[in-house]
């Protein structure tokens, strides 16, 4: 079905079907979460995954990569596609992906057909920033605040649903189900966005930049496979250097291409705004702290009591100490995009990123009973709910509404980077101090010092941030 252009200047045309915000909302908000818990939802099951297809953990571990690998590369072309092509269109391609993906990982037997289905599934990344600029689209301007609040929460709180819903699924079904599930919502959420989520009036005609696109896609690839990969395989080893001169070599060239460029994948002179650079800063720095959390968080609750400083809790009694994280996510992000239109982006994005910050400061100094757990959660999940919806009307407060999915898949790139920055810095802290392969504890001391460091930087960003008063959407 063909979608109209719009011509600028003229105003929108009505929707076909008629709009309905709240239907819109629920549908993206749907495959959101989805998308988010996919990205966690395995991690805790990879031992019995290990074990269900007889393969050494160590290569379980490609299960992850390779969904944060396509996830990357898959989604700033795609949020470029969707400002190009219309977002509602591109966002049902990358939803069929995801689909497929899940279709495959559930009905999969082996580790290299799982693999492609982590691989494919990975390709819907752009999920969440297509729906931001669904919602700044087509929904009424004193809802949109609100709404992109909500949707920004669902990449912290998603993951950390994924990780409390984990245990009981595998214990009481089977690990195939961590994909049955999802499954089944994507279809709910496709079925939803195809009957109703009107065609894409904001669009921009402009044509894709394949060159920029193939040296992004593989400046990525190298950085990302180092990071996730360099810590087994030695980080002066020929294969995680050789890499990581690839992505230098990558990125000069694609940043040379794209200048040149006559269209560009990404408009550079938007990169240095100081309204986007900075939040993109905030992105890294959260990606780290909220993979920080989820690996530094459970394996210390998990730890026997007799180690002295773990609490003994099982696969699926630590899961639960992220819940009430999840909650102040899903709690505070809306309330910080209702308060977006009073006070603007940059003092929430202060208040959270602080608040995110002495919940670790307070992990670092005390974390030896259960109390002391909640309360560093707590602390995180508030803040890390003010700041994620503070941090994307922030950035749309930077652009114009046609690059508002270009810039937004960005930010979330800039967060698979910095998760998997933590990842690796976090494993290496943990493992450099071991005894009969328990970590000790001043491994878990520094771990959460780091992210506390990374939200350091991420407060000195925010405040740097232009003063804005929020502008129509």
């Amino acid at each position: 079905m063909t979608e109209l252009r719009q011509e600028p200047g003229t105003p929108a045309p009505s929707p076909p079907r008629g709009s309905r915000p709240t239907f819109v909302f629920c549908c993206l908000a749907l495959a959101g979460l989805v998308f988010a818990m996919l990205q966690s939802l395995i991690t805790p099951a990879i031992p019995v995954i290990a074990d269900a297809l007889d393969t050494p953990t160590a290569d379980i571990g490609w299960l992850v990569t390779a969904y944060l690998l396509a996830a990357a590369i898959a989604t700033p072309v795609a949020g470029r596609l969707g400002d190009i092509f219309g977002r509602r269109r591109v966002l049902l391609i990358v939803l069929s992906l995801l689909i497929c993906g899940t279709l495959i990982a559930a009905l999969s037997d082996s580790l290299a057909v799982l693999l492609v289905g982590r691989a494919v599934q990975g390709c819907g990344g752009a999920v969440l920033p297509l729906a931001f600029g669904i919602v700044r689209d087509e929904l009424p301007p004193e809802r949109v605040g609100f709404a992109i609040g909500l949707l920004s929460s669902l990449l912290g709180s998603g993951a950390a649903l994924g990780s409390v819903l984990a245990g009981p699924i595998v214990d009481h079904l089977s690990w195939h189900w961590l994909f049955w599930i999802p499954l089944l919502l994507l279809l709910l959420a496709a079925a939803g966005i195809v009957y109703g989520v009107p065609h894409s009036t904001s669009r921009t005609p402009s044509t894709v930049h394949w060159t920029g696109a193939i040296l992004l896609s593989t400046g990525l690839g190298c950085l990302l496979l180092a990071l996730s990969k360099g810590g087994g395989w030695g980080w002066e080893s020929k294969t995680t250097l050789g890499l990581s001169g690839g992505a230098v070599i990558a990125f000069t060239a694609w940043a040379m291409a794209e200048r040149r460029a006559r269209e560009p994948l990404v408009d550079t002179r938007m990169l240095v705004r100081r309204g986007v650079w900075t939040t993109n800063t905030v992105g890294i720095a959260f990606g780290i702290v909220t993979f920080g959390s989820s690996l530094l968080i459970p394996l210390l609750l998990q730890l026997p009591v007799d180690t002295g400083y773990g609490l003994g809790r099982s696969v699926s009694e630590s899961g639960l100490y992220l819940l009430p994280a999840t909650i102040a996510m899903i709690v505070f992000a809306p309330i910080s995009g209702a308060l977006h239109r009073h006070f603007g982006a940059k003092w929430l994005l202060v208040l959270g990123t602080g608040m995110a910050l002495s919940g670790f400061a307070w992990l670092a100094l005390a974390h030896a009973t259960t109390w002391h757990m909640l309360t560093g959660v707590c602390l995180m999940g508030i803040g890390i709910g003010l700041a994620s919806s503070a941090m994307t009307n922030a950035l749309l407060t930077a652009v114009s509404p046609a690059q508002s999915s270009a810039a937004t898949s960005l930010n979330t790139l800039a967060r698979t980077i910095g998760g998997s920055i933590g990842t690796a810095a976090l494993t290496a802290v943990l493992a450099s101090d071991t005894t009969a392969g328990v970590p000790a504890e001043t491994g878990f001391t520094y771990g959460f010092g780091i992210c506390a460091a990374a939200l350091t930087v991420a407060l000195i960003s925010a405040i740097a941030l232009p003063a804005d008063r929020p502008r129509a959407n």
